[in-house]
């Protein structure tokens, strides 16, 4: 399993940068963790947009799903230049209908709606589910392999379920939109202390840090985890993998 960071900002994309956006390949297959803005940008510098197989939303607000349009835009035109026919599934909850029915476009992307409750199987992976606390509904994301597990909160206020959710996962990526101290929750978010809380008490191997704050030095972030989780802490950077084979320790490449 590989995974690539694509977009990793809160709120919207810096200069050059994109909000929310995972890249996770296997075998093959590659699936693409929530649509930011930016993202179809940014993820021309791995692979070219008709090559994704599915993408997978956790929740639809605009930092998580502004690129949904343009990709679709990407293989219309790819349709006709090369004058192929691309399909790529869209996955997402029904609890918003509007963005759902977003997600269908043409005979290029269709739109499907995951079962919170059930396992999704995507190529090689296997997808669980957890709603978390936020101003609309979103969904964590587990992705399981052969090879690694990873567990991806999505937007969130601290909840004690993610501990069991998470519990042994090879990588965590957490969103961490505040500081140590701050309330977050407030606005359905976390701090480095809560995304260094799961995932110490979850036994997770790494923690990634994710949907990062626009103030304040982000490499704070990094150390106020560290105070309280024992494992090795990284900040999201774009263009970051973390690659997994089986029995063999996760190689991480920054760009």
């Amino acid at each position: 399993m590989k995974v690539t960071v694509v977009g990793f900002w809160g709120g919207y994309p810096k200069v050059n940068e994109a909000s929310t956006g995972y890249l996770v390949e296997q075998d093959g297959f590659s699936l693409l963790i929530d649509c930011g803005s930016g993202v179809l940008s940014q993820i021309q510098r791995y692979l070219a947009p008709e090559e994704l197989d599915a993408v997978v939303i956790s929740h639809y607000h605009p930092d998580h799903t502004a690129d949904i349009g343009v990709l679709q835009h990407a293989l219309l035109i790819q349709h006709f230049l090369q004058e192929k026919r691309f399909h790529v599934q869209a996955f997402g909850h029904i609890e918003d209908q509007a963005g759902f029915n977003a997600l269908e476009y043409k005979d290029l992307m269709s739109k499907n709606a995951y079962n919170p409750n059930e396992v999704l199987q995507l190529g090689p992976f296997y997808l669980t589910f957890l709603k978390t606390i936020h101003p609309v509904p979103c969904y964590a994301i587990k992705v399981e392999s052969d090879t690694a597990k990873l567990v991806f909160t999505a937007d969130s206020a601290y909840q004690e379920s993610f501990i069991s959710f998470a519990q042994g996962a090879d990588l965590l990526i957490s969103e961490c939109n505040f500081y140590k101290g701050m309330n977050a929750a407030q606005a359905g978010h976390m701090t480095s202390e809560d995304a260094a809380a799961i995932a110490q008490s979850a036994n997770v191997k790494m923690l990634l840090l994710s949907h990062l704050p626009h103030f304040g030095d982000l490499n704070q972030l990094a150390e106020e985890a560290k105070e309280t989780y024992s494992g090795e802490v990284l900040l999201a950077s774009s263009g970051l993998t973390i690659t997994y084979t089986q029995g063999g320790a996760p190689n991480v490449v920054h760009r």
